[in-house]
């Protein structure tokens, strides 16, 4: 029995590790590894740090390509792979060009194919973009939907998904950073003793440019006003986020702009800080299991779980917002108590085992463990 996973960006890869784990612990089945390369250097990075050496690369990252120029390289590239491979079942994570292109890919060829964080929606089609879409195409096509909640399984209830192809997990994001956290070194980032340190990451397509300026300014106005509070910025590399984020952010003493963390450094810098700020998906997730406050730079979210029980906000994207959220989750403890006492909403780090035990009962297996039952949330 031959799976194969398939892995584009470096969020994919944080989540497929565990995967790719408890699929190589089984002694009945092969799990090569097939990288696409749909961004180069982060994705190699997280690789590299989970000791994982791909079987196959696409190499498809070039300077400046659309969406468009990506999608047609990508299916033409994969179509011939999966000719040579023969996989017996697919697998791949998430809503990126990478995963959408693999499932159909797979429809075509009559493949099985496991869609892994399953049944996440907006409702918005353009947003997040290109996600949404991905996401949705995906969900037409997956054989086995694993569904990191009870809220996302209900979601493709709604799509009519069958029972029988629909699996609740848990996210695989926990597992690995269950098996990470006590691993990493502390933080070359925390605040000075007194101090206070938010971390924020923002990357998102459809906050370039206006919506990026505004709450770079909120937050630029919350270090202005809290001397004792520091901001960590690891920058994406996209131009559109780095022009505005040296033009808004750069030049002040308790602001660090600095280049992206490698995985273990970024946990590293989740558990130093005192609050968190992101549009980024996976982010929202491992904020909590950390017990971190987390503040979401967008106008909705995906990922629900976590502001229902509490442990997150949705702020937007509007400077005075984003800085009168801030300041009130740092000046008020019971807030911030509340906020950091909460527990994580998606997973119980036995997400992948999970997966792994469906796969194999699909194949006839004996899965190699102990069996587990549905995440519960």
């Amino acid at each position: 029995m031959k799976i194969l996973s398939i892995v584009g960006t470096r969020p994919e890869a944080v989540k497929m590790a565990p995967v790719l784990r408890a699929l190589n612990a089984q002694s009945w089945c092969e799990a090569p590894l097939l990288l696409t390369g749909q961004h180069r250097d982060l994705v190699d990075t997280a690789l590299r740090q989970f000791d994982i050496v791909p079987d196959y690369d696409l190499d498809l990252m070039m300077p400046g390509q659309t969406l468009g120029a990506l999608t047609g390289r990508a299916f033409l590239a994969l179509e011939k792979t999966l000719n040579e491979i023969k996989p017996d079942i697919v697998l791949s994570q998430g809503d990126t060009t990478t995963v959408m292109v693999s499932s159909i890919c797979s429809f075509y060829h009559g493949i099985p194919f496991g869609h892994v964080e399953a049944g996440l929606r907006t409702g918005d089609i353009r947003n997040p973009f290109p996600e949404e879409l991905n996401r949705v195409i995906t969900g037409r096509v997956a054989d086995f939907h694993f569904a990191p909640t009870p809220a996302s399984a209900d979601a493709l209830r709604r799509e009519l998904v069958p029972e029988d192809k629909l699996f609740v997990t848990g996210n695989t994001v926990i597992d690995n950073l269950a098996y990470y956290m006590d691993r990493v070194a502390p933080s070359q980032f925390a605040a000075p003793e007194g101090k206070r340190l938010i971390l924020m990451t923002s990357h998102r397509r459809e906050n370039f440019g206006e919506p990026m300026r505004q709450y770079f300014a909120g937050l630029r106005e919350v270090i202005d006003a809290r001397p004792d509070v520091f901001l960590v910025y690891p920058v994406h590399p996209n131009p559109n986020v780095v022009s505005t984020a040296q033009e808004l952010l750069g030049d002040h003493d308790r602001i660090q702009l600095i280049d992206p963390l490698p995985y273990f450094d970024f946990v590293a810098a989740m558990k130093a800080a005192d609050l968190i700020v992101t549009d980024s998906g996976g982010v929202q997730e491992e904020a909590p299991f950390l017990r971190k406050p987390v503040l979401v730079l967008r106008e909705e979210t995906e990922r629900p779980e976590a502001v229902s029980s509490g442990v997150a906000r949705l702020v937007g994207l509007k400077r005075e917002k984003v800085r009168d959220t801030v300041l009130e989750v740092l000046d008020n403890p019971d807030v911030y108590a509340a906020m950091a006492s909460g527990a994580s909403p998606y997973g119980d780090g036995l997400a992948s085992n999970r997966i792994v035990q469906v796969l194999a009962n699909y194949a006839g297996k004996t899965y190699e463990g102990e069996q587990i039952g549905p995440f519960e949330g």
